[in-house]
């Protein structure tokens, strides 16, 4: 650990560096950059906020000369821990906030190269006039440069695809503080190694990305959506082969909701429309269709309601409820808040092969019932993909009857049951961070963790970077 003269020396080796206004050392302006999203948080060395590549490197280089560890920082939306300092005091926070001063939009390429701190509803409202979006869809708004590392999905994979499908170019700084990528922005390219693939997903373990070359679609012109009750728990899949029978190609998000979610959502946000009437169903799905086509040449409407009245008529959907879209997605989106408001949330970020889901959800609720029947089951999440939050909440009631450790444990049934029965992911969108790399180092392959370890170490031998050490 530095010593205090060491720590003045440095402090001020990183004030030459972005300004002293943008190096934070006192206890009050640390707090938002030490506290985490949803776990944990811990307590920082100082913060500091570059606003280009070049700042970014010689901050990594300083930190090299000095022996500091680092922790890389967007938006801090993450879910898993891993943009947050630990409780040593020992690790700068790396604010890409500032990087924000990129923004090149390509028509012709139908792409756009900003900075890593663009945050994702800012970069849309800058492209909507043009007709354009970036299609990852998040309850949180995330930096670029967060979704990036973290492989960002969100509710619309099912159609546009997580970061990794949508990212062209990267300019990253590695642990060495070389410059390193290209911002070219090319969809075609076979010379090897596709370099960028090195750091989506990868938590900033690798390198800090500070600008992308992002890959835009065109704004739809129609979305539709309706609320559908499942006969039951197997009819999902086949409502959805119907929908992706019927209407694939505009099938944009298909969304899972249990009873319990749902409820939880109404009860906390009373404001919204209740749709149902009465208690929600055991199982609800939110569907999707959008289209670029205007309704004067393609009735989106009239085709899912078309699709949904064979899946009524079939004996696979029960009730069906259409709606604006922005009236059912305020519901789905109210429900990780209303979680919290019943108790402490154990979030389980799953992803399993579709066919697999029903099957997994029933033997993941008998487990939670036998060995933890105080635990409340709240699972929703994005059923189209494959994803799924298998949340479960501690009652207030109980809250004490549940530390860390049983928490853990907790998660380690429900993870040896996803991975060892149903060869699922334990991390199906949130990243890797201190929350979960436990788990990682016991479910992932060894021969994956061992390439993993041998770039790591090869990048950054002193281990000053992020907070997984894979």
């Amino acid at each position: 650990m530095l010593s205090l003269m060491d720590l003045g020396a440095f402090i001020t080796s990183l004030a030459a560096i972005v300004g002293p206004r943008h190096v934070l050392s006192e206890a009050g302006d640390l707090a938002p950059y030490q506290t985490a999203a949803r776990y944990g948080g811990g307590r920082a060395l100082a913060v500091v906020r570059p606003d280009s590549a070049e700042q970014v490197a010689a901050i990594l280089r300083l930190c090299h000369l000095h022996k500091v560890r680092l922790v890389p920082q967007g938006a801090n939306t993450g879910l898993v821990g891993a943009s947050v300092p630990d409780g040593s005091g020992e690790q700068l926070v790396l604010s890409l906030s500032r990087l924000t001063g990129l923004f090149d939009l390509d028509m012709a390429n139908r792409a756009v190269t900003v900075g890593a701190g663009w945050d994702l509803d800012r970069l849309n409202e800058k492209l909507a006039p043009h007709g354009l979006w970036f299609p990852i869809d998040i309850s949180a708004s995330p930096s670029v440069g967060g979704m990036i590392s973290t492989n960002a999905g969100g509710s619309r994979v099912l159609r546009y695809g997580d970061a990794r499908r949508n990212v062209l170019s990267l300019q990253v700084v590695l642990p060495d503080g070389r410059i390193a990528g290209d911002l070219k922005g090319l969809r075609k390219n076979s010379t090897g190694l596709d370099f960028k693939q090195l750091f989506i997903g990868t938590g900033g373990s690798f390198g800090i990305v500070t600008a992308a070359v992002l890959d835009l679609l065109p704004l739809p012109k129609q979305t539709v959506t309706a609320l559908v009750v499942p006969r039951d728990l197997d009819a999902i899949g086949p409502i959805q082969a119907l929908l992706d029978g019927q209407a694939g190609e505009f099938l944009s998000a298909f969304e899972s909701m249990s009873g319990p979610a749902l409820k939880a959502a109404l009860h906390h946000r009373p404001q919204l429309r209740n749709p149902f009437g009465g208690p929600p169903p055991d199982e609800t799905l939110l569907v999707e269709l959008m289209s670029t086509t205007g309704a004067d040449q393609l009735d989106l409407e009239a085709l899912l309601l078309a699709v949904l009245e064979q899946g009524y008529e079939s004996g696979l959907i029960a009730d069906a409820i259409p709606g604006p879209p922005a009236e059912l997605w305020a519901l789905r989106h109210a429900i990780s808040e209303g979680l919290r408001g019943l108790g402490r949330v154990i979030g389980l970020d799953i992803s399993l092969a579709r066919g697999k889901m029903s099957a997994f959800r029933a033997e993941a609720t008998a487990w939670v019932r036998a060995n933890h029947p105080g635990l409340l089951i709240c699972g929703f999440g994005h059923r189209g993909d494959g994803g799924d939050h298998f949340n479960l909440v501690i009652p207030k009631e109980l809250d004490a009857d549940y530390p860390p450790d049983r928490v853990d444990g907790v998660r380690r049934g429900i993870y040896d049951l996803l991975v060892g029965r149903y060869d699922g992911s334990y991390s199906g969108e949130h990243g890797v961070g201190p929350v979960n790399l436990a788990h990682h180092q016991i479910h992932a392959d060894p021969a994956q963790q061992a390439l993993a370890r041998l770039l790591q170490n090869h990048l950054d031998a002193d281990g000053l970077l992020g907070r997984v050490r894979w």
